[in-house]
């Protein structure tokens, strides 16, 4: 994000759930960090939280994008804006993707209003990421849940779409879901780090080993670096630490990503 925007929704963060940050949120110091802790290639997900901003939102990160070997840039686009031409554009101009911060964007994924954003993820084959999940703080929201991810589905079966965090805390539920539908993916972001129930209810162990071997290829790691509260290690040690067969290590850290992505 630029620094203007990090730094708000940093600030955003520590004023609801008394979080502080330390990682870095320039471009060049976060791809150095990530390189120390092994990572070849992220996946950038902006999103806009009020309308208007989007498309420059959008083409900042791909100039971004252009400057780096690490960086998978997404798009977004906020459901008050010309859904059509700004996802248009991101595409035309090389985003990977989607994402939608469903309830900071106030955008359930079911909602009418992104229905031009998926039938050009079915056209230009990209997948699209959101957090639907009540996790940390959102279960009063309308626009998270199983119920309206379950709708989406429904609506749009041909498109990739992973939801984040695991789908906690409904997780069962997402988990279900990803079972019955092969373009379903999760991704581990924070729900799976060995610190995660010091800032949420919720314990990695619920989900056992199992569950990365039944749905290998379709759960991916992922982090909320540079935005969580803890360091890098933390979310991935837990996994390495886990009884998975290579097959399971090698689609949870690289293989499902691949296939969400569109690149196998």
């Amino acid at each position: 994000m630029p620094d203007r925007l990090m730094a708000a929704i940093r600030e955003a963060l520590t004023d609801a759930a008394g979080w502080e940050f330390d990682h870095p949120t320039d471009r060049t110091a976060l791809e150095a960090a990530l390189r120390e802790a092994g990572i070849d290639r992220y996946v950038a997900l902006p999103y806009a939280h009020k309308s208007g901003m989007a498309a420059e939102l959008n083409d900042w990160l791909l100039k971004e994008a252009e400057s780096s070997r690490m960086c998978l840039p997404f798009a977004t686009v906020h459901p008050a804006d010309d859904v059509h031409a700004v996802v248009e554009a991101a595409f035309e101009n090389g985003a990977r993707g989607l994402k939608f911060q469903c309830p900071v964007q106030e955008v359930a994924p079911d909602d009418p209003r992104l229905d031009p954003a998926y039938e050009l993820c079915v056209e230009y084959d990209r997948p699209v990421l959101h957090h639907a999940g009540t996790a940390p703080m959102f279960g009063d929201s309308p626009h998270v849940g199983i119920e309206r991810f379950r709708q989406f589905r429904e609506q749009f079966p041909e498109v990739r779409a992973c939801c984040a965090h695991m789908g906690t805390f409904e997780h069962e539920a997402f988990l279900d879901i990803a079972r019955a539908d092969e373009n379903v993916y999760l991704d581990t972001s924070f729900a799976m780090a060995t610190v995660v129930d010091r800032h949420v209810e919720f314990d990695p162990a619920v989900i056992d080993d199992g569950v990365f071997e039944e749905l290998a290829g379709r759960i991916m790691y992922g982090s909320d670096f540079p935005n969580m509260p803890h360091a890098y290690e933390r979310e991935f040690e837990g996994l390495i630490q886990r009884n998975l067969s290579e097959t399971a290590f090698e689609a949870l850290f690289r293989g499902a990503a691949e296939q969400f992505l569109g690149e196998v």
